[in-house]
């Protein structure tokens, strides 16, 4: 550690911080939001044993899991146009980002709502409670305690995981610290201050994983 490097990273720090919050974070937030909306609907329709619809759940979570989020991201981004679909970059990062998750925290919703007793569901059939009103205001609350820890490791996930958005010319904080290396040739220090970038908010995120934890256990002791 000299004088020059020192500098470098000085300089770099707020360059670097300015894309983590104009561009990681809102990449993982719109992201994780579509990826959300994804895994309920997704794991609401395997729970209910909808036919046909079911299937196609079950096919894409399949693919998605069997395929690496690159290549989905380099399909989606160079080979869509090749059929007259465009896309820009940010965009299509939220979109796959969005789908890829889906799939894994479709698999999670539906192990919470799965775990939620049979007799619940039957309970708000016997007080002439529709199907709707009953997963809104019955089964998915409960679920959703159930699946808090396994949702937000895929958002901790996701915050990392959207340094991939680089390959796709996405100006997030991975590949602001790839320009910057192109002008200083010190790959060392600036990737080891962006790793510490998001070892210290992805640290922020896991102790509010484990206060939401403690809320929502001592919530639903008291109930």
């Amino acid at each position: 550690m000299n004088e020059r490097i020192i500098k470098i990273l000085t300089d770099a720090f707020p360059q670097l911080i300015e894309k983590f919050f104009t561009m990681t974070i809102p990449l993982t937030a719109l992201s994780f939001a579509l990826a959300l909306v994804i895994a309920v609907l997704t794991a609401m329709i395997q729970y209910a044993k909808v036919r046909g619809l079911q299937t196609l759940c079950r096919l894409y979570i399949w693919i998605v899991r069997c395929t690496p989020l690159l290549v989905q991201l380099y399909l989606v981004f160079y080979g869509l146009p090749s059929l007259g679909i465009v896309l820009d970059a940010f965009p299509t990062a939220v979109l796959v980002f969005g789908i890829n998750e889906g799939a894994y925290m479709a698999e999670t919703m539906r192990g919470a709502l799965e775990a939620v007793p049979t007799g619940q569901l039957e309970a708000g059939y016997c007080v002439s409670m529709s199907y709707l009103s009953i997963m809104r205001h019955v089964i998915l609350p409960q679920a959703f305690r159930t699946a808090f820890p396994g949702l937000s490791n895929s958002l901790i996930s996701m915050v990392k995981g959207t340094s991939l958005a680089s390959v796709i010319t996405v100006t997030e904080m991975f590949r602001q610290a790839i320009v910057i290396n192109g002008r200083v040739y010190e790959s060392l220090a600036l990737y080891t201050e962006v790793a510490l970038i998001y070892l210290a908010f992805c640290s922020a995120l896991t102790l509010l994983q484990r206060w939401g934890e403690k809320k929502l256990n001592a919530y639903g002791g008291t109930r």
